[in-house]
């Protein structure tokens, strides 16, 4: 696998692999969420000096912090991936239903932008880490939205014999009209920076573990990223047998602590603080991003930015407001995974809710079972 650095000579089609260095990821990390929150300082000593703020800039002041929340997200995702914390387990996944999983998950985001995502999908099933290959589909749609400046093109066929998968999303980065020479090679070294975000570092980072060819085209108007899956199925045809890992995936999954949930978002809405407290120390290992909500009201703004992956709540809150919300919920993500703390009790059971399974935990057995009751609820609904 060419490992060339992206920053090298211009020449317009390169490979979208390169080393990335731990001091100058942490150094761009810093440097992005300090732009961000910068902005939104801006923003709040405007409020204070003038004591009003329109919808938009509150919108935008919303939009600032949210991007500087994912962005230290992904810095620790980053941390995790490129220090080795994470195990594999290989399985056939359904790519283009995974994909699709993923555009829902991001619909808020996409329709709040006013983005036009054109899709064009064939089936394709892969063998790959499932919960690694969502998040480098979540964050590669991330990276688009980040940039483009009208619509997203996304493509999924299978060419060739044997087929094998490959996975093509191009946006246009400036106005189509703003150079002459639209299709030259990009060859600003400030404007290839500009896309290599930290959600472009963590795309490229997870292709890296996940063993897969990419290569990203840059002119001066438009991206392209093609990423090539190397075992592929389609309906009807045999299992090809996964390709060997790379030497540099290889090194990169090595032993380290397992955090098989890492990077998921999960919202917990519980009333009193011994039980979030309890929650947290329960779910702390597993590498999660939480929120925490005291009310459904308060737990419906937390949602409002996005949906999460899975949803933790006390049953004393469980009533008809929640039923609404959990309702409206599902209705936009089906596969959102719900966990319910019980009162009592160490009980450790799957209940039927709603027409809905979904497991309950007692509190006394919340530190014990709850991260493999939530593993459950996340496998069994994604």
């Amino acid at each position: 696998m060419n490992m060339s650095d992206l920053t090298g000579p211009a020449s317009g089609h390169r490979p979208a692999f390169e080393s990335l260095d731990p001091q100058a990821l942490v150094a761009q990390l810093g440097s992005e969420v300090a732009a961000k929150l910068s902005s939104a300082l801006e923003r709040v000593t405007s409020l204070t000096q003038t004591g009003r703020i329109d919808k938009g800039s509150l919108r935008g002041l919303r939009e600032e912090i949210e991007m500087a929340r994912r962005t230290g997200i992904l810095g620790q995702q980053l941390a995790r991936l490129t220090l080795g914390q994470v195990n594999l387990t290989p399985e056939p996944v359904d790519l283009s239903a995974l994909l699709r999983d993923a555009l829902l998950q991001r619909n808020r985001d996409i329709e709040s932008r006013g983005v036009d995502v054109r899709q064009l999908l064939e089936p394709a099933k892969v063998h790959a880490d499932a919960t690694l290959l969502f998040t480098l589909l979540q964050t590669l749609l991330d990276w688009a939205l980040e940039h483009t400046v009208s619509r997203i093109d996304l493509s999924l066929q299978t060419p060739g014999w044997p087929p094998l998968a490959r996975l093509h999303c191009s946006f246009a980065h400036r106005p189509p009209d703003a150079l002459e020479t639209r299709n030259a090679p990009l060859e600003n070294a400030v404007e290839i920076t500009a896309l290599n975000t930290m959600s472009w570092r963590m795309v490229q980072q997870a292709c890296l573990i996940l063993g897969l060819e990419a290569r990203r085209e840059d002119t001066a108007v438009r991206t392209a990223l093609s990423v090539t899956f190397p075992a592929t199925r389609m309906s009807g045809l045999p299992q090809e047998q996964p390709a060997a890992a790379t030497p540099q995936a290889q090194q990169a999954v090595q032993a380290a602590p397992s955090q098989p949930l890492a990077g998921h978002h999960v919202v917990v809405m519980a009333a009193r603080r011994e039980v979030r407290n309890l929650i947290r120390q329960a779910l702390r290992p597993m590498g999660l991003m939480l929120d925490f909500a005291e009310s459904v009201e308060e737990a419906r703004l937390v949602c409002a930015d996005g949906l999460p992956h899975a949803f933790v709540y006390e049953a004393s809150m469980g009533g008809d407001r929640f039923e609404r919300l959990r309702g409206e919920m599902l209705e936009e993500l089906s596969t959102l995974a719900f966990v319910r703390i019980e009162e009592d009790g160490r009980a450790v059971e799957v209940i039927n809710l709603g027409g809905r399974q979904i497991t309950s935990v007692g509190r006394d057995a919340v530190l014990q079972s709850l991260p493999s009751a939530l593993l459950l609820e996340l496998q069994r609904n994604g």
